[in-house]
């Protein structure tokens, strides 16, 4: 446990991208609310996945961690969460089949609302109002009555997080899992994919396998692993209110834990020493993911890590990095020597999104899909050169048919960007281009086992 920490602990310290609230009493009285409901996760799940991520960092699985930017009220639907989740399935099942290694599953899903803000205000034609935080923070319409911080969001915030992880939990254990089912997991528009083809003859390998098992005596019917897969949840611990609040004792082990979500990560603006953010993470017992981009010092992430993670656990901690296509090789290195010459057990993975957004002829923001593979080559060459695991993958996506990030085998193009543009943030990959991002993973993964074999040889 660790010392001299309290869940309110944060609160001497320095908070930035928090949003401030006019009204005190109501502020109150959302916290109150909140610290009365129940948990949205369980140590105990907390724990399984730490004990996956720990397999992650000794190289014997891989991380796939992904959803929306931002969730948002209007967007709530459960047909949503079906076709990321389905997504997410897809490509977990495409790496694990390639890489032949188990594949954690993570979501950025039922409780991704909160976002970091350059500035608390925004200016428009002369009128300043709270810049958008999050739909558990205010509206992203610039209205007054709307972009009022209101802290009752958190409130509603919550109630759409559980409703999220329900329904995940449900198609997770519920059958909807299972591998029979793979050849339905293919949404309707990405029959215009040529990855589609490919998955479907994937699926058909994986169903030849399971009829080679049943022939074998082994019904995979009654197989667990086969019937039902976990999948753990996962947001950026930005809005501390909200976290402090479901932040309960382990009634087996005296721990602390962030019950919004098995994993929360911190972002590359919260991570500074001496932050609200950092404060609060080291006193909880999830796994924690940290952003690591350009700006970060291998000193200053080393007395992080030490923060974080003092007794050095394996699954503790995952580093994000998201360096930009262009600055991966040559500012990834030196945090990787870092970390390896200290010996500390991390789970390294990419995010490939962060740094490539680019805007538009059009006008909108976008990603071009060439320049996220181009940045996840630059990861896995970057591990390759030094020793280390590439060990995950960290996107923003979806499972609906958006055009938001241009390029990719359904060819986005920039003039296409405004037909279904619905992101609440950032521009997300949508289900083709997430599936294909998979296929070129695989490839990497294989090409990795193969050289790790060569290596053994």
């Amino acid at each position: 446990m660790a010392q001299n920490w309290t869940p309110e602990s944060w609160k001497a310290h320095e908070a930035r991208h928090l949003p401030r609230y006019n009204d005190a009493q109501a502020l109150a009285d959302a916290e109150k609310t909140l610290s009365t409901y129940p948990p949205l996760v369980f140590a105990g799940e907390a724990r399984a996945l730490k004990a996956d991520l720990a397999d992650v960092a000794q190289g014997k699985a891989f991380l796939l961690q992904g959803g929306d930017c931002a969730e948002s009220f209007a967007e709530f639907h459960p047909n949503n969460i079906r076709d990321t989740f389905r997504v997410l399935l897809q490509m977990a099942v495409v790496l694990t089949y390639a890489g032949k290694v188990p594949v954690v599953k993570v979501g950025r899903m039922a409780g991704q609302f909160a976002k970091p803000r350059s500035s608390d205000t925004e200016t428009k034609d002369g009128i300043t109002l709270p810049s958008y935080f999050g739909d558990n923070v205010n509206g992203i319409e610039f209205d007054p009555a709307v972009r009022t911080n209101d802290p009752e969001r958190m409130v509603r915030a919550y109630s759409q997080a559980a409703a999220t992880l329900n329904l995940l939990r449900a198609f997770a254990s519920g059958g909807y899992a299972n591998l029979r089912q793979v050849h339905k997991w293919t949404l309707d528009f990405m029959g215009r994919s040529p990855w589609a083809d490919k998955f479907a003859q994937t699926a058909d390998r994986i169903g030849e396998a399971l009829d080679f098992m049943e022939a074998c005596g082994i019904d995979p019917d009654t197989v667990p692993q086969l019937q039902r897969t976990s999948f753990y949840t996962s947001h950026e611990a930005l809005l501390l209110p909200y976290e402090q609040n479901l932040t309960r004792q382990d009634s087996l082990t005296g721990d602390w834990y962030d019950t919004s979500a098995h994993m929360v990560w911190i972002g590359d603006r919260t991570r500074f020493e001496g932050s609200a953010h950092i404060e609060f993470a080291r006193g909880i017992g999830n796994p924690l993911g940290m952003k690591c981009g350009p700006s970060m010092e291998p000193d200053v992430l080393l007395k992080l890590l030490d923060t974080l993670n003092p007794a050095r656990e394996a699954g503790r901690i995952t580093l994000i990095s998201r360096f930009g296509h262009d600055k991966v090789e040559a500012g990834l290195p030196r945090l990787v020597r870092a970390v390896k010459a200290e010996g500390h057990p991390v789970v390294w993975s990419c995010d490939p999104m962060h740094g490539n957004v680019i805007k538009s002829d059009s006008g909108y923001k976008t990603r071009p899909f060439d320049r996220i593979l181009s940045e996840v080559k630059g990861f896995f060459a970057v591990h390759r050169a030094e020793g280390t695991h590439a060990g995950g993958i960290h996107i923003e996506m979806t499972g609906q048919d958006v055009t938001e990030c241009v390029g990719g085998a359904v060819a986005i193009t920039d003039e296409a960007l405004g037909d279904r543009y619905h992101t609440h943030c950032d521009p997300r990959l949508n289900a083709a281009q997430s599936l294909e991002l998979a296929f070129l993973l695989a490839e990497m993964m294989t090409m990795e086992a193969g050289q790790s074999q060569a290596n053994a040889a």
